[in-house]
C-alpha cells in the first residue's frame, strides 16, 4: 500500500506540472496575440491614410476639453490664445510701448470665426512729462489699417490733474470718428483717496471743456469699488476684471468697455496684449465715438 501511494503522489505532481505548463503557454500566447493586435492598430493609425484623421480627432477633443473647462459663456480661440466671452460682438485691444513695434495691417487682417479687432486704445501720456515712445507711430499706423482708435493717459494722483490734462491735449486731441479719451486710474501712488479724486475731477473737467467729448475712466474693478464707486457716476467706465464670466453682476456701474484678459495673442504683435469688449451693438458703438 505504501508503494502504491507514492506512485499516486508522483502521478498527481506530474499532472499539476503539466497543467501549470499549459497555463503558462496559454498566457504567453495571449500576451503575444495582444502585442500583435496593438502593433497592427498602431501601424494603421500612424499610416499616412489615417494620420490626418487621428490628429484632427485629438485636436477636436482637446478643443472641447478646453471649452468645457472654461465658463460656458466663453469660447477658446486658438489663434488669440485665450477664451473670449461670446456674449459680445465688438472686440478690441489696448497697447503701449510694452508691445513694441506693431504691424497693424496684420492686426486688422486677423480673424477667427467672427472675432476680429475693431478698436484699440493706445497709451499716449503719463503724468505731466512722459509721452509713450510708440504712441505717434501706433496712432498713425492703426488708423491707416482701419482700426478705430482712442488715446489713454496714465494718471498720477500725486500730480496736478489739470496739468496732466493739458499735457495730454498737447500731444493728442481725438477727432471725429475716434474713441473718446480714456484716463487710466489704478493706483494711489502714495496719495490719499480724497487727493486722488480731487485731482481726477480736475483732469476730467479740463478734458471735457477742451476736447470734443467726455472722457472715459479706466480702472480695475477692485480699485473702483475701493476708491471711485459713488464719486463719478456721471462718467462711463472701462473696467478691468480678468478671467471672470462677465460684468453683469455689476450692473449699477455704467460701463462701456470690459478688459477681460491680459494674456491675448494677436498677429503682428510680439508680446501678450490686453483684450477688451464693447458693451453694446454696432449702433451703440457708433454713438460713443467722437462727434
Amino acid at each position: 500500500m505504501e508503494q502504491a501511494g507514492k506512485k499516486t503522489s508522483y502521478q498527481s505532481k506530474g499532472r499539476t506540472k503539466r497543467k501549470t505548463t499549459v497555463r503558462k503557454k496559454a498566457k504567453q500566447n495571449l500576451s503575444y496575440r495582444l502585442k500583435i493586435i496593438l502593433i497592427a492598430i498602431l501601424l494603421v493609425l500612424l499610416s499616412p491614410f489615417y494620420y490626418g484623421y487621428v490628429l484632427r480627432f485629438f485636436s477636436s477633443c482637446l478643443h472641447w476639453i478646453k471649452d468645457y473647462c472654461y465658463h460656458p459663456h466663453y469660447h477658446m480661440y486658438k489663434g488669440f490664445h485665450i477664451p473670449i466671452p461670446d456674449k459680445y460682438k465688438i472686440h478690441g485691444i489696448d497697447v503701449s510701448y510694452y508691445q513694441g513695434r506693431i504691424d497693424w495691417q496684420l492686426v486688422k487682417k486677423m480673424r477667427e470665426d467672427s472675432v476680429h479687432i475693431t478698436f484699440a486704445y493706445i497709451k499716449a501720456t503719463e503724468g505731466i512729462l512722459q509721452v509713450d515712445p510708440y504712441f505717434q507711430r501706433n496712432w498713425r499706423e492703426a488708423a491707416k489699417a482701419g482700426i478705430i482708435c482712442g488715446p489713454y493717459h496714465y494718471f498720477r494722483p500725486e500730480k496736478s490733474g489739470k496739468w496732466q490734462a493739458r499735457f495730454l491735449l498737447q500731444n493728442v486731441n481725438p477727432e471725429t470718428g475716434d474713441l473718446p479719451i480714456a484716463v487710466d486710474v489704478e493706483e494711489l501712488d502714495g496719495a490719499s483717496p480724497e487727493k486722488m479724486r480731487t485731482e481726477l475731477t480736475q483732469f476730467l473737467k479740463y478734458i471735457s471743456a477742451h476736447s470734443k467729448s467726455k472722457p472715459i475712466i479706466y480702472s480695475g474693478l477692485k480699485f473702483y469699488k475701493q476708491n471711485l464707486e459713488g464719486h463719478f457716476d456721471d462718467y462711463t467706465f472701462w473696467l478691468a476684471h480678468y478671467y471672470e464670466e462677465n460684468l453683469d453682476g455689476n450692473r449699477q456701474i455704467r460701463w462701456a468697455f470690459w478688459q477681460h484678459n491680459d494674456k491675448g495673442g494677436v498677429n503682428g504683435i510680439n508680446h501678450t496684449v490686453d483684450f477688451d469688449v464693447f458693451n453694446g451693438d454696432s449702433l451703440a458703438f457708433k454713438k460713443i465715438l467722437v462727434k
